[in-house]
Protein backbone atom coordinates (compact mmCIF):
# COMPACT_ATOMS: atom_id res chain seq x y z
CA UNK A 1 0.00 0.00 0.00
CA UNK A 2 1.00 3.21 -1.11
CA UNK A 3 0.15 6.87 -0.87
CA UNK A 4 -1.35 8.49 -3.59
CA UNK A 5 -2.49 12.15 -4.83
CA UNK A 6 -4.88 13.19 -7.79
CA UNK A 7 -2.89 15.31 -10.04
CA UNK A 8 -4.33 14.97 -13.74
CA UNK A 9 -1.70 15.92 -16.44
CA UNK A 10 -2.03 19.06 -17.84
CA UNK A 11 -1.92 18.18 -21.10
CA UNK A 12 -6.01 16.48 -20.38
CA UNK A 13 -7.03 19.24 -19.06
CA UNK A 14 -6.00 21.54 -21.82
CA UNK A 15 -7.51 18.94 -24.37
CA UNK A 16 -10.44 18.80 -22.17
CA UNK A 17 -10.51 23.09 -23.09
CA UNK A 18 -10.25 22.40 -26.53
CA UNK A 19 -12.97 19.81 -27.23
CA UNK A 20 -15.01 21.93 -25.25
CA UNK A 21 -14.40 24.89 -27.25
CA UNK A 22 -15.31 22.97 -30.41
CA UNK A 23 -18.48 21.94 -29.34
CA UNK A 24 -21.08 21.12 -32.14
CA UNK A 25 -24.42 22.78 -30.78
CA UNK A 26 -27.73 21.52 -31.51
CA UNK A 27 -29.92 23.50 -33.71
CA UNK A 28 -32.28 25.46 -30.97
CA UNK A 29 -29.05 25.10 -28.27
CA UNK A 30 -32.05 27.73 -26.69
CA UNK A 31 -34.78 24.76 -25.85
CA UNK A 32 -34.69 24.77 -21.97
CA UNK A 33 -37.24 21.81 -21.50
CA UNK A 34 -35.91 18.87 -20.27
CA UNK A 35 -39.03 16.65 -21.58
CA UNK A 36 -36.55 14.75 -23.88
CA UNK A 37 -33.38 14.62 -21.87
CA UNK A 38 -31.27 17.10 -20.90
CA UNK A 39 -31.89 20.57 -21.76
CA UNK A 40 -29.69 22.29 -24.69
CA UNK A 41 -29.60 25.41 -22.89
CA UNK A 42 -28.31 23.90 -19.70
CA UNK A 43 -25.77 21.96 -21.11
CA UNK A 44 -24.62 24.96 -23.13
CA UNK A 45 -24.49 26.58 -19.75
CA UNK A 46 -22.83 24.22 -18.05
CA UNK A 47 -20.25 23.37 -20.68
CA UNK A 48 -19.71 27.09 -20.82
CA UNK A 49 -18.42 27.03 -17.17
CA UNK A 50 -16.31 24.23 -17.60
CA UNK A 51 -14.29 25.99 -20.58
CA UNK A 52 -13.67 29.03 -19.01
CA UNK A 53 -14.54 28.70 -15.26
CA UNK A 54 -14.59 25.85 -13.90
CA UNK A 55 -10.66 25.46 -12.01
CA UNK A 56 -10.06 22.08 -11.38
CA UNK A 57 -7.16 22.11 -9.51
CA UNK A 58 -8.75 23.77 -6.73
CA UNK A 59 -11.05 20.82 -6.43
CA UNK A 60 -8.11 18.30 -6.77
CA UNK A 61 -6.62 20.10 -3.55
CA UNK A 62 -9.64 19.91 -2.02
CA UNK A 63 -10.19 16.00 -2.37
CA UNK A 64 -6.59 15.95 -1.52
CA UNK A 65 -6.86 16.58 1.44
CA UNK A 66 -8.23 13.20 2.11
CA UNK A 67 -6.13 10.38 3.02
CA UNK A 68 -5.32 8.54 -0.32
CA UNK A 69 -3.72 5.33 -1.08
CA UNK A 70 -3.46 2.62 -3.84
CA UNK A 71 -3.04 -1.11 -3.82
CA UNK A 72 -2.88 -3.51 -5.97
CA UNK A 73 -5.20 -6.31 -4.96
CA UNK A 74 -5.75 -9.70 -7.07
CA UNK A 75 -4.03 -7.97 -9.71
CA UNK A 76 -6.29 -5.24 -9.87
CA UNK A 77 -5.23 -1.79 -8.95
CA UNK A 78 -7.28 0.33 -6.69
CA UNK A 79 -7.53 4.00 -5.02
CA UNK A 80 -8.93 4.43 -2.08
CA UNK A 81 -9.60 7.13 0.75
CA UNK A 82 -8.50 5.48 4.30
CA UNK A 83 -9.75 8.02 6.78
CA UNK A 84 -9.38 7.81 10.81
CA UNK A 85 -11.80 7.93 13.05
CA UNK A 86 -11.48 10.58 16.42
CA UNK A 87 -12.74 8.28 18.90
CA UNK A 88 -11.75 5.85 21.47
CA UNK A 89 -12.36 3.01 19.62
CA UNK A 90 -13.69 3.70 15.65
CA UNK A 91 -15.37 0.98 13.82
CA UNK A 92 -13.51 0.20 10.32
CA UNK A 93 -16.32 1.21 7.55
CA UNK A 94 -16.32 0.39 3.65
CA UNK A 95 -18.09 2.64 1.70
CA UNK A 96 -19.51 1.24 -2.08
CA UNK A 97 -20.68 4.34 -4.26
CA UNK A 98 -22.66 3.42 -6.93
CA UNK A 99 -23.24 4.47 -10.90
CA UNK A 100 -22.61 7.09 -12.34
CA UNK A 101 -20.23 8.41 -9.32
CA UNK A 102 -16.89 7.22 -7.32
CA UNK A 103 -15.59 7.72 -4.18
CA UNK A 104 -16.53 10.94 -4.70
CA UNK A 105 -19.98 10.60 -3.81
CA UNK A 106 -18.90 10.29 0.40
CA UNK A 107 -16.62 13.78 0.61
CA UNK A 108 -19.53 15.33 2.39
CA UNK A 109 -19.95 12.33 4.87
CA UNK A 110 -16.65 10.80 5.69
CA UNK A 111 -15.90 14.15 7.79
CA UNK A 112 -19.39 13.17 9.76
CA UNK A 113 -18.23 9.42 10.36
CA UNK A 114 -14.85 10.06 11.48
CA UNK A 115 -15.13 12.92 13.34
CA UNK A 116 -18.77 12.59 14.96
CA UNK A 117 -18.57 14.37 18.03
CA UNK A 118 -17.09 17.51 15.95
CA UNK A 119 -20.40 17.34 13.69
CA UNK A 120 -23.26 16.72 16.24
CA UNK A 121 -22.48 13.33 17.05
CA UNK A 122 -20.73 11.24 20.21
CA UNK A 123 -17.31 10.38 19.86
CA UNK A 124 -17.97 6.54 20.37
CA UNK A 125 -19.51 6.60 17.24
CA UNK A 126 -16.92 6.90 15.33
CA UNK A 127 -15.83 4.86 12.24
CA UNK A 128 -12.27 4.62 10.58
CA UNK A 129 -13.49 5.00 6.94
CA UNK A 130 -12.29 3.65 3.43
CA UNK A 131 -13.86 4.57 0.30
CA UNK A 132 -12.55 2.85 -2.30
CA UNK A 133 -12.94 3.98 -6.16
CA UNK A 134 -15.00 0.51 -7.52
CA UNK A 135 -12.87 -0.93 -9.94
CA UNK A 136 -13.43 0.80 -13.80
CA UNK A 137 -14.47 4.10 -11.89
CA UNK A 138 -12.73 6.89 -11.02
CA UNK A 139 -8.99 6.58 -10.30
CA UNK A 140 -9.22 2.68 -9.83
CA UNK A 141 -7.92 -0.01 -12.70
CA UNK A 142 -11.03 -1.93 -14.63
CA UNK A 143 -11.37 -5.64 -13.82
CA UNK A 144 -10.65 -8.41 -15.85
CA UNK A 145 -13.82 -9.20 -18.14
CA UNK A 146 -14.18 -13.08 -16.60
CA UNK A 147 -16.48 -12.57 -14.31
CA UNK A 148 -19.37 -10.83 -12.60
CA UNK A 149 -18.39 -7.33 -11.10
CA UNK A 150 -20.20 -7.34 -7.96
CA UNK A 151 -18.32 -11.29 -7.04
CA UNK A 152 -15.31 -10.29 -8.21
CA UNK A 153 -15.70 -6.86 -6.85
CA UNK A 154 -16.17 -8.35 -3.38
CA UNK A 155 -12.95 -10.92 -3.30
CA UNK A 156 -10.86 -7.32 -3.51
CA UNK A 157 -12.35 -4.99 -1.23
CA UNK A 158 -12.44 -8.03 1.46
CA UNK A 159 -8.46 -8.54 0.46
CA UNK A 160 -8.60 -4.74 1.09
CA UNK A 161 -10.28 -4.30 4.30
CA UNK A 162 -8.75 -7.52 6.35
CA UNK A 163 -5.17 -8.24 4.43
CA UNK A 164 -4.14 -4.68 3.40
CA UNK A 165 -5.61 -2.66 6.21
CA UNK A 166 -5.44 -5.49 8.96
CA UNK A 167 -8.95 -5.25 9.97
CA UNK A 168 -10.75 -8.33 11.43
CA UNK A 169 -13.94 -7.61 11.51
CA UNK A 170 -15.48 -4.65 9.40
CA UNK A 171 -18.99 -2.60 8.70
CA UNK A 172 -20.10 -2.34 5.01
CA UNK A 173 -22.11 0.35 3.68
CA UNK A 174 -23.59 0.70 -0.11
CA UNK A 175 -26.10 2.74 -2.53
CA UNK A 176 -26.65 1.54 -6.06
CA UNK A 177 -24.42 -0.69 -7.32
CA UNK A 178 -22.78 -0.74 -3.97
CA UNK A 179 -25.57 -2.67 -2.75
CA UNK A 180 -24.77 -5.18 -4.58
CA UNK A 181 -21.18 -5.45 -3.94
CA UNK A 182 -22.06 -5.01 -0.33
CA UNK A 183 -24.46 -7.56 -0.25
CA UNK A 184 -21.72 -10.54 -1.88
CA UNK A 185 -19.61 -9.53 1.17
CA UNK A 186 -22.34 -10.54 3.14
CA UNK A 187 -23.04 -13.61 1.17
CA UNK A 188 -19.52 -15.00 0.96
CA UNK A 189 -17.72 -13.27 3.73
CA UNK A 190 -20.14 -12.90 6.64
CA UNK A 191 -17.53 -13.71 9.59
CA UNK A 192 -15.84 -10.16 8.69
CA UNK A 193 -19.07 -8.52 9.17
CA UNK A 194 -19.91 -6.70 11.85
CA UNK A 195 -23.10 -5.54 9.80
CA UNK A 196 -24.25 -4.20 6.39
CA UNK A 197 -26.29 -1.26 5.50
CA UNK A 198 -27.74 -0.03 2.34
CA UNK A 199 -29.60 2.92 1.26
CA UNK A 200 -32.31 0.13 -0.76
CA UNK A 201 -32.91 -3.39 -1.80
CA UNK A 202 -30.79 -4.28 -4.90
CA UNK A 203 -32.76 -4.18 -7.92
CA UNK A 204 -31.75 -8.14 -8.62
CA UNK A 205 -33.90 -9.13 -5.79
CA UNK A 206 -37.08 -8.00 -7.59
CA UNK A 207 -36.08 -9.93 -10.88
CA UNK A 208 -38.01 -12.60 -9.33
CA UNK A 209 -40.51 -11.79 -7.35
CA UNK A 210 -42.17 -14.38 -4.48
CA UNK A 211 -45.12 -16.17 -5.07
CA UNK A 212 -47.31 -15.15 -2.19
CA UNK A 213 -46.64 -11.36 -2.53
CA UNK A 214 -48.67 -9.21 -0.04
CA UNK A 215 -50.89 -6.06 -1.27
CA UNK A 216 -48.08 -3.53 -0.20
CA UNK A 217 -45.46 -5.79 -1.81
CA UNK A 218 -47.34 -6.40 -4.78
CA UNK A 219 -48.32 -2.43 -5.25
CA UNK A 220 -44.41 -1.85 -4.88
CA UNK A 221 -43.73 -4.82 -8.13
CA UNK A 222 -46.11 -3.24 -10.00
CA UNK A 223 -45.54 0.56 -9.73
CA UNK A 224 -41.32 -0.75 -9.75
CA UNK A 225 -41.61 -2.67 -12.80
CA UNK A 226 -43.41 1.04 -14.35
CA UNK A 227 -40.96 2.88 -13.52
CA UNK A 228 -38.27 0.68 -14.48
CA UNK A 229 -39.56 0.20 -17.69
CA UNK A 230 -40.03 3.87 -18.31
CA UNK A 231 -36.62 5.01 -17.25
CA UNK A 232 -34.39 2.14 -18.33
CA UNK A 233 -33.05 2.82 -21.67
CA UNK A 234 -29.43 3.62 -20.02
CA UNK A 235 -29.67 0.48 -18.54
CA UNK A 236 -30.40 -1.80 -21.50
CA UNK A 237 -27.80 -0.16 -23.25
CA UNK A 238 -25.35 -0.05 -20.80
CA UNK A 239 -26.20 -3.86 -20.40
CA UNK A 240 -26.47 -4.86 -24.38
CA UNK A 241 -24.58 -2.16 -26.09
CA UNK A 242 -21.64 -0.59 -24.48
CA UNK A 243 -19.23 -0.82 -27.43
CA UNK A 244 -21.86 0.83 -29.16
CA UNK A 245 -22.39 3.98 -26.55
CA UNK A 246 -18.97 4.09 -25.19
CA UNK A 247 -17.25 5.54 -27.95
CA UNK A 248 -19.26 8.75 -28.41
CA UNK A 249 -18.68 9.75 -24.60
CA UNK A 250 -15.52 9.34 -24.25
CA UNK A 251 -14.87 10.98 -27.78
CA UNK A 252 -16.93 14.03 -26.71
CA UNK A 253 -17.20 15.93 -23.19
CA UNK A 254 -20.86 17.36 -24.30
CA UNK A 255 -21.64 13.86 -24.50
CA UNK A 256 -20.49 12.46 -21.88
CA UNK A 257 -22.45 15.51 -19.86
CA UNK A 258 -25.68 14.79 -21.07
CA UNK A 259 -25.63 11.58 -20.75
CA UNK A 260 -24.89 12.10 -16.36
CA UNK A 261 -26.23 15.28 -16.15
CA UNK A 262 -29.92 13.84 -17.17
CA UNK A 263 -29.65 10.92 -14.61
CA UNK A 264 -28.44 13.40 -12.00
CA UNK A 265 -31.39 15.41 -12.48
CA UNK A 266 -34.12 13.07 -12.59
CA UNK A 267 -32.83 10.43 -10.08
CA UNK A 268 -31.84 13.34 -7.26
CA UNK A 269 -34.32 15.40 -5.11
CA UNK A 270 -33.73 18.01 -6.89
CA UNK A 271 -37.89 18.84 -8.04
CA UNK A 272 -36.51 19.53 -11.23
CA UNK A 273 -33.68 22.26 -10.31
CA UNK A 274 -30.77 20.34 -10.85
CA UNK A 275 -28.61 23.04 -8.89
CA UNK A 276 -30.87 23.02 -6.06
CA UNK A 277 -28.37 20.10 -5.27
CA UNK A 278 -25.51 19.81 -7.51
CA UNK A 279 -23.31 22.99 -8.12
CA UNK A 280 -21.48 23.42 -11.03
CA UNK A 281 -18.30 22.74 -9.44
CA UNK A 282 -19.73 19.44 -8.23
CA UNK A 283 -21.15 18.30 -11.25
CA UNK A 284 -18.21 19.39 -12.94
CA UNK A 285 -15.75 17.39 -10.72
CA UNK A 286 -17.66 14.28 -10.98
CA UNK A 287 -17.85 14.74 -14.87
CA UNK A 288 -13.99 16.16 -15.09
CA UNK A 289 -12.94 13.00 -12.74
CA UNK A 290 -15.03 10.45 -15.28
CA UNK A 291 -13.30 12.66 -18.40
CA UNK A 292 -9.68 12.43 -17.17
CA UNK A 293 -9.48 9.09 -16.20
CA UNK A 294 -11.70 7.50 -19.33
CA UNK A 295 -13.68 5.30 -17.17
CA UNK A 296 -17.23 5.87 -19.05
CA UNK A 297 -16.33 2.60 -20.82
CA UNK A 298 -15.08 0.69 -17.40
CA UNK A 299 -18.27 1.98 -15.41
CA UNK A 300 -20.78 0.29 -17.43
CA UNK A 301 -19.45 -3.17 -16.56
CA UNK A 302 -21.74 -3.71 -13.62
CA UNK A 303 -24.50 -3.68 -16.41
CA UNK A 304 -23.13 -6.21 -18.89
CA UNK A 305 -20.83 -8.15 -16.10
CA UNK A 306 -23.73 -9.77 -14.29
CA UNK A 307 -23.15 -13.38 -14.17
CA UNK A 308 -24.80 -15.46 -11.69
CA UNK A 309 -25.42 -12.39 -9.16
CA UNK A 310 -28.07 -12.99 -6.14
CA UNK A 311 -31.51 -12.41 -8.37
CA UNK A 312 -34.96 -13.08 -5.96
CA UNK A 313 -35.93 -15.56 -3.94
CA UNK A 314 -33.37 -18.21 -5.48
CA UNK A 315 -30.39 -16.53 -3.37
CA UNK A 316 -29.98 -17.37 0.14
CA UNK A 317 -31.48 -15.13 2.57
CA UNK A 318 -28.57 -12.72 4.47
CA UNK A 319 -27.90 -13.11 8.50
CA UNK A 320 -25.37 -10.36 8.97
CA UNK A 321 -27.44 -7.71 10.83
CA UNK A 322 -28.74 -5.59 8.07
CA UNK A 323 -29.98 -1.88 7.74
CA UNK A 324 -31.90 0.39 5.62
CA UNK A 325 -31.95 4.15 5.31
CA UNK A 326 -34.93 4.88 2.73
CA UNK A 327 -34.87 8.75 0.71
CA UNK A 328 -38.21 9.66 -0.40
CA UNK A 329 -37.01 10.72 -3.77
CA UNK A 330 -34.29 7.55 -4.39
CA UNK A 331 -35.32 5.31 -7.48
CA UNK A 332 -36.91 2.40 -5.76
CA UNK A 333 -38.53 2.37 -2.31
CA UNK A 334 -39.01 -1.23 -1.01
CA UNK A 335 -41.14 -2.26 1.60
CA UNK A 336 -39.63 -3.64 4.75
CA UNK A 337 -41.83 -7.12 4.99
CA UNK A 338 -40.29 -7.36 1.28
CA UNK A 339 -36.50 -6.64 2.30
CA UNK A 340 -37.36 -9.16 5.56
CA UNK A 341 -37.53 -12.17 3.16
CA UNK A 342 -34.08 -11.24 2.21
CA UNK A 343 -32.27 -10.10 5.12
CA UNK A 344 -31.90 -10.03 8.76
CA UNK A 345 -33.08 -6.18 8.96
CA UNK A 346 -32.15 -4.71 12.43
CA UNK A 347 -32.68 -1.17 11.22
CA UNK A 348 -35.39 0.72 9.01
CA UNK A 349 -35.24 4.16 8.42
CA UNK A 350 -37.17 7.12 6.00
CA UNK A 351 -35.92 10.55 5.59
CA UNK A 352 -38.49 12.64 3.65
CA UNK A 353 -35.97 14.20 1.34
CA UNK A 354 -32.72 12.91 -0.52
CA UNK A 355 -32.75 10.95 -3.33
CA UNK A 356 -30.38 8.70 -5.14
CA UNK A 357 -27.07 10.19 -4.18
CA UNK A 358 -27.83 10.83 -0.48
CA UNK A 359 -23.98 10.81 0.54
CA UNK A 360 -24.09 14.29 -1.27
CA UNK A 361 -27.71 15.13 -0.98
CA UNK A 362 -28.29 14.34 2.55
CA UNK A 363 -25.01 13.51 4.67
CA UNK A 364 -26.36 14.61 8.02
CA UNK A 365 -29.29 12.26 8.27
CA UNK A 366 -27.39 9.40 6.63
CA UNK A 367 -24.62 9.76 8.89
CA UNK A 368 -26.83 9.87 11.45
CA UNK A 369 -28.94 6.56 10.62
CA UNK A 370 -25.25 4.93 10.27
CA UNK A 371 -24.12 5.70 13.66
CA UNK A 372 -27.56 4.43 14.88
CA UNK A 373 -27.42 1.13 13.13
CA UNK A 374 -23.53 0.17 14.24
CA UNK A 375 -24.25 1.94 17.42
CA UNK A 376 -24.97 -1.76 18.70
CA UNK A 377 -22.64 -3.78 16.52
CA UNK A 378 -19.35 -2.51 17.31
Amino acid sequence: MQPFQLNIPQAILDDLRARLAHTRWPAEPSQASWGQGTSPAYLRELLTYWQHDFDWRQQEARLNQFARFQATIEGTELRFIHERGRGPRPLPLLLSHGWPDSSWQFTKLIPLLTDPAAHGGRAEDAFDVVAPDLPGFGFSAPLPATGPFANQTASRLQQLMTTTLGYARYGAHGSDVGTLVTECLALDYAPSLSGIHMTGVPFSRMLVPPADPSATEQAFLTSNLQRFMQGAAYVTLQARDPHTLAPGLRDSPAGLAAWLLDKFRAWSDSGGNLESRFSKDELLTNLTIYWATDTIASSFAPYHQVGPAPQGLNAPKIEVPTGFTSFAHDLLQAPREFAERFYNVRQWAEYPAGGHFPAFEEPQALAESLRAFFRPLR
